[in-house]
């Protein structure tokens, strides 16, 4: 029999994975990378593959694929956090990977202090069969939480402020170092009453650049004056009361480090009602860089926290787990200067 007829009798059937891969000459694993539009592939093999995928008339079957997996093609975000824009910026890394794949996203809010958060997840686990997860802070930073997933044998990535996993189940950022350069920053223009609006106690990343705060001022020879220190909640709101105490101070504080962006917004408002002018009589530096950051006005000094990026890899970490190694794991943040710095007064 000629060569193509007798390649033609072995597919005569419906085509399958198999049959890509062997007409291919690459493994199953390769084919499933190109119809998952992986960006592990050269361009070479991704073409080949995609030529004889078209040949074949092949159609990934995903629902026989899904039951296979006794899993859905669905990704996980699972997050109690207050900072909306934070949120947001996750799911825009996580749509950016899964974008053109066959994976979609189920976005899930839990009540951290809920007695029956672990409960409620392993339902939500169950009954969606998630193909994967990424727990955002601070509830990424419960092991009991990421021990279920894995008993459950769920891909898990956990995104956090500091190191809280192996690299294969992390994508995390060096807050510590990123405040303390900030701060140590303000120091130099000449700042030595330097403010300080902690985030939420129970938040990692509250408690990471709480202690960049310190270890700033610490650089400079400074220590902190609890008169001009308060504590958020990374809202708005929180930032505006917390910029009323804070401006009640005497002496008040010439420069003011914010835990987030939100917060620092929230101080700004407080200040131009009392007519103090940012940042000829108050600095004010925030942490995020997410929207709110360069539409306020004057635009925002602010350490930019990588939340795309960081949600990108995690989620190519879940949909490839056995590729999670390959995958950036710490991310840096750096400040971003605008103009809502200036020295102190004279």
């Amino acid at each position: 029999m000629p060569k193509e007829s007798k390649r033609d009798a072995q597919i005569a059937a419906k085509p399958t994975i198999n049959d890509v891969a062997r007409v291919s000459g690459v493994s199953k694993k390769t084919v499933s990378r190109v119809i998952n539009k992986s960006p592990l592939l050269n361009q070479t093999t991704r073409e080949k593959v995609e030529a004889v995928i078209a040949e074949l008339g092949f159609v990934p079957n995903l629902q026989a694929r899904a039951l296979a997996l006794r899993r859905n093609f669905l990704i996980g975000l699972i997050h109690d956090n207050p900072n909306a824009q934070m949120v947001l910026g996750v799911q825009e890394g996580i749509l950016q990977t899964i974008r053109d794949t066959e994976f979609a996203l189920v976005v899930r809010p839990v009540d951290r202090h809920s007695p029956k958060l672990l409960d409620d997840i392993r339902h939500f686990i169950e009954q969606q069969r998630l193909y994967g997860v990424l727990l955002l802070p601070p509830i990424s930073e419960n092991d009991e939480l990421a021990a279920l997933c894995r008993e459950l044998g769920c891909s898990l990535v956990r995104m956090g402020s500091a190191p809280l996993d192996d690299e294969a189940h992390l994508v995390a950022s060096n807050d510590r170092q990123a405040v303390r350069e900030a701060v140590a920053w303000l120091a130099s223009l000449g700042h030595t009453k330097i403010g300080f609006i902690a985030g939420p106690s129970g938040f990692r990343s509250a408690a990471e650049r709480e202690q960049g705060f310190i270890d700033g001022l610490a650089q400079a020879g400074l220590s902190p004056d609890p008169a001009i220190s308060t504590r958020g909640d990374y809202k708005f709101e929180s930032g505006y009361e917390a910029g009323q105490r804070l401006l009640d101070a005497s002496p008040r504080p010439t420069a003011v480090f914010s835990s987030n962006d939100e917060m620092a917004a929230g101080l700004l408002h407080a200040a131009r009602e009392r007519g103090i002018e940012v940042p000829g009589q108050l600095s004010i530096i925030g942490f995020d860089d997410t929207a709110i950051a360069a539409h306020i006005w004057p635009p925002l000094t602010t350490v930019r926290w990588p939340i795309v990026p960081m949600a990108a890899a995690a989620a190519h970490k879940l949909i490839e787990p056995g590729d999670a190694l390959s995958r950036q794991s710490l991310f840096l943040s750096d400040l971003v200067r605008r103009a809502s710095v200036a020295p102190p007064e004279a």
